[in-house]
């Protein structure tokens, strides 16, 4: 560990996630240029061509995850930046809903490897923080999506350039964490460093509190994303910019995971878990009845329960089943990417034939099941640690 400048590796991984983030972010924009009143798809139908971002995403980290153990991490790394690289070039030249698909499908697998890659890397990096630095790590992810709104606004809607400069924008940081990442030596996982063999990694993916966390994954990462990815079709009758809406929910969970930290000391992972659904669920339903400027209210009450959702899921497996290794971390990724796939066209059918509320309401449904779930999990850890210091 002392040749790896983990700085270096940390910021360059930030880097590459602004990436993955600023695709959310540039692609909710493109479903007005794709839309009906822009090439004339419905909303249903953009919903299944931005559905390759999800699960070619969980394709690459199911894949990506067992593969980082064995060609390293950065094989991995420099396969995400080629994909991310074929992906923006495609998404500029894209004409019709299925060259829309394929762009969005590169995207898709160069975000996924970005996450089977760098999530166990910075694991392996912290072991005593990895919670706090998965946090950390994760800023960028709000933040890029932040960033990526605030360009799309500035680009299409104040400077009225065209949607192709607006993805073009992405080439910036792309090439920064390639420039970053180039000659650097990176770690093995944890699992690697543990000498845990493949074959009990697997075994541990068949315990019941992994199975657990990872059909929460899934309704966590649907939650968030799937809401925000659909945010111009939401709340396009609000009497608000959906997408400054966006950047101000994802300002919050930037600020909110950037300082991780203290509450994490506060409250136990399970604990900010429950925290989390509570306050998804309140801010989901607050979208439903309010408009104009409320709507920022409604959207800070929903920013702060989604704020530790993903990070903390794959830190609460980092922490307490280390043994799943890099390819625990990246099924938890994957099953939540894959969850958004199967929502996007569902809510797009929804807001076609019913309402955006509709949709919302229906998205409600998830935080609410996971309220249940997380004070399930809350007794368990907490009768866990009681046994623990028992024995």
């Amino acid at each position: 560990m002392n040749e790896i400048n983990k700085k270096r590796l940390f910021y360059a991984s930030c880097t590459a996630l602004l990436v993955t983030a600023m695709t959310f972010a540039i692609r909710a924009r493109l479903e007005t240029v794709f839309g009906p009143e822009g090439v004339g798809l419905t909303l249903e139908q953009i919903g299944y061509a931005f559905t390759p971002a999800f699960w070619g995403f969980t394709l690459a980290m199911l894949f990506g995850g067992p593969l980082v153990d064995i060609i390293g991490i950065k094989k991995i790394t420099w396969i995400a930046f080629i994909m991310h690289a074929i992906g923006i070039v495609w998404t500029i030249m894209a004409k019709d809903m299925s060259s829309l698909f394929i762009a969005t499908l590169f995207v898709g697998i160069g975000n996924g490897m970005v996450e089977a890659a760098l999530n166990p890397m910075i694991a392996s990096m912290y072991p005593e923080n990895k919670t706090k630095m998965l946090n950390r790590f994760h800023v960028w992810f709000p933040g890029g999506i932040a960033i990526g709104g605030v360009m799309g606004w500035l680009v299409m809607d104040v400077m009225e350039l065209s949607w192709q400069v607006m993805v073009g924008i992405l080439f910036i940081p792309l090439v920064i964490y390639a420039f970053m990442f180039l000659g650097q030596k990176f770690p093995v996982t944890e699992r690697v460093q543990l000498g845990v063999s493949t074959s009990n990694m697997f075994k541990s993916l068949g315990k019941p509190l992994f199975i657990f966390m990872a059909v929460c994954m899934m309704l966590t990462a649907a939650s968030e994303l799937g809401t925000t990815q659909r945010i111009e079709s939401l709340l396009k009758e609000s009497g608000t910019v959906p997408l400054l809406v966006l950047v101000f929910i994802n300002g919050i969970m930037a600020f909110g995971r950037a300082f991780a930290g203290p509450v994490i000391h506060k409250l136990s992972p399970s604990g900010m878990l429950l925290f989390s659904a509570i306050f998804t669920f309140i801010g989901l339903w607050l979208l439903t009845i309010t408009s104009g400027g409320m709507i920022f209210a409604a959207a800070a009450v929903f920013a702060v329960g989604v704020t530790f959702f993903w990070p903390t899921m794959l830190g609460f497996v980092a922490e307490y089943l280390p043994e799943t290794g890099a390819l625990g971390l990246s099924i938890m990724g994957g099953l939540g990417m894959l969850s958004v796939s199967i929502v996007l066209p569902i809510m797009g059918k929804l807001m076609d034939e019913a309402s955006a509320h509709e949709a919302l309401r229906t998205m409600s449904i998830l935080p609410a099941i996971l309220i249940a779930a997380f004070i399930g999990l809350f007794i368990y850890m907490k009768n866990r640690k009681t046994k623990t210091i028992k024995e």
